[in-house]
């Protein structure tokens, strides 16, 4: 049985260090994938350069080369979630990703991932995310299907010309006077998939309300004006609301196989934006939902 192979290579610059060969280096690199594993994909070509050249075993270590490499998981878990089309034209496909889907190849995930399910389904390897949202957070996802207009709409995200709304189920916070706005200073943490928040600077901010209440759970509407890693799961942690079935925060769960029945209760609600290239306002709501 060939192994699942991702329809588009990771890349890497070497980073610094004193290794004798670009093995060396993916080796010190990637301390989870064995040497061996390395050794079978330089065998089969599945380690290149950036022109697409194989790299061998005894190709010298450069400190910045751009290499490439596709990432292969043997026996890839099916998720038994599927995905929504909401919208789709020749420059956006905006989807409704469920929970427990990544985005994009990462771990042990890649073919069971957002991309390679749309690239596949639309016949379109430039497809591309123009954002990403957690692996257990459901909702919306927008995704770039030209690269000749993917900068302008790339652009509207470090603009904040974008209005993201989500919405999650979490403990009751009576004590607090909502809305209100957190703004903190997120650094990563330990293990190093986690965020923490620090003294200094603020570096993200999430305005929060309170949309239902229903004893020890209330509804909140979160809007991010930032978008940092793990941002709004830690806002509310912070504050003592860690979001329902979080296995970060505010405490790291043993791991363990998803629980299919009781996913994370984040979702990406809605998008707004004005189109970069009609000049038209553009707006898309999930048709997923929360419940208590």
């Amino acid at each position: 049985m060939p192994l699942p192979i991702n329809p588009r290579p990771s890349t890497l610059h070497l980073p610094a260090g004193d290794w004798l060969t670009v093995l060396d280096c993916l080796c010190g690199h990637f301390p989870r994938i064995s040497r061996d594993t390395w050794l079978e994909r330089m065998t089969r070509g599945r380690v290149q350069d950036m022109q697409g050249v194989p790299i061998g075993v005894q190709q010298p270590y450069r400190e910045g080369l751009r290499v490439q490499y596709f990432r292969e998981v043997l026996n890839e878990t099916p998720i038994p979630f599927v995905e929504s089309v909401l919208y789709a034209d020749e420059h956006l496909v905006v989807v409704d990703k469920p929970h427990f889907l990544p985005v994009t190849p990462a771990g042990k995930f890649v073919e069971q991932t957002l991309l390679a399910r749309l690239v596949q389904r639309f016949d379109n390897p430039d497809l591309a995310p123009l954002h990403r949202i957690d692996r257990l957070t459901a909702g919306l996802v927008l995704f770039s299907a030209k690269p000749a207009s993917r900068a302008a709409y790339q652009a509207l995200f470090p603009s904040r010309q974008i209005v993201k709304e989500y919405e999650a189920i979490a403990p009751a916070l009576p004590g607090l006077d909502f809305p209100l706005v957190r703004n903190t200073r997120l650094v990563s943490g330990e293990p190093f998939f986690r965020m923490r928040e620090v003294a200094g600077h603020a570096n993200s901010e999430t305005c929060i309300e309170v949309r239902e209440r229903q004893g020890s759970l209330w509804r909140y509407g979160l809007y991010p004006v930032t978008g940092k890693q793990h941002q709004l799961r830690l806002h509310l942690a912070a504050l003592g609301a860690g979001i329902c079935n979080d296995p970060f925060y505010p405490q790291l769960s043993a791991e363990a196989p998803d629980d299919y029945a009781n996913p994370l209760k984040l979702l990406a609600q809605r998008l707004a934006f004005i189109d970069p290239l009609s000049g038209e306002p553009r707006r898309f709501e999930s048709r997923l939902s929360l419940t208590f």
